[in-house]
């Protein structure tokens, strides 16, 4: 089998889609780092924005919820709302 490479920068522009639901998820803004095991923990994605002045939500999907990276789309497997959860990152 060989092995698939994929650039950070190239990921961003791959949108993210939940494999349950069929639903888009949106596109990764940034990437959650654990430094000390050298791995990617989380994609940080944009959630809604509720005014001008109020901070966005973001979403976390973990990386163990990626089923697949393919050309131009990352598939998920969120099950419920606690897999994509708004939070303050």
């Amino acid at each position: 089998m060989e092995l698939e490479l994929h650039s950070l920068n190239a990921m961003r522009s791959m949108e993210v889609i939940d494999i349950l639901t069929g639903t888009k998820i949106g596109f990764i803004k940034d990437f959650k780092i654990d430094c000390d095991e050298n791995k990617i923990v989380a994609l940080i994605l944009p959630g809604e924005i509720k005014s001008w002045f109020a901070k966005e939500d973001e979403k976390e999907i973990l990386w163990s919820d990626i089923v697949k990276i393919g050309t131009d789309v990352i598939l998920v497997k969120a099950k419920d709302k606690e897999k994509v959860n708004a939070n303050n990152v």
